[in-house]
């Protein structure tokens, strides 16, 4: 595989507690590009079941995998930039979110269980119950170097995280170079 163009899209991924609205949200400032949280493309129903403390199933993850990817798609044609946070954590799902595109990219944030159920533990007013971190674990497929992924750890601060990002994807004042 060649190497990738430069990204109009980055998702920043992982389970439930790693960071990723934080990350995503910094990324976005730092780069002057759109953030949008993946949480807001689930159907309501989909909400309800997680704060019923339910695990989603496949089925209910496809129509909102592919609103996420209509809307990259939508960005990315009028040659505008977007980052998103969703949890992606299957290839198949990460299949859905690339469309085959090679201008997405994916950033990992990578932690222990351990870490994140505390972090998870802490956090007010999110509608993923800590209970459900478990099953998350167990869904997750780790990208691959051929999924063009970026793997940050996630026990720095939020700056040094996104220093590491932004030096690894090689963009400067909110535009790309060669990645």
């Amino acid at each position: 595989m060649g190497r990738a163009k430069a990204p109009c899209a980055l998702i920043v991924m992982g389970v439930s507690g790693s960071g990723k609205s934080t990350i995503a949200a910094a990324l976005g400032e730092r780069l002057g590009w759109r953030f949008e949280d993946g949480d807001s493309f689930h159907p309501a129903s989909n909400v309800e079941k997680m704060r019923a403390g339910q695990p989603l199933t496949d089925e209910d993850r496809w129509p909102w995998l592919n609103a996420i990817a209509d809307e990259i798609g939508r960005v990315c044609s009028r040659g505008e930039q977007i980052i998103i946070a969703c949890s992606a954590l299957k290839h198949s799902y990460r299949n859905v979110l690339l469309r085959g595109r090679d201008d997405v990219r994916f950033i990992f944030l990578k932690g222990t269980q351990e870490l994140i159920a505390d972090r998870l533990a802490h956090r007010k007013g999110h509608f993923m119950p800590s209970g459900l971190l478990t099953s998350q674990f167990n869904t997750l497929e780790p990208p691959e170097a051929s999924e063009h992924v970026i793997t940050a750890s996630i026990d720095e601060s939020v700056e040094a995280i996104v220093d590491g990002i932004v030096r690894q994807l090689k963009i400067d004042g909110g535009k790309s170079r060669a990645v």
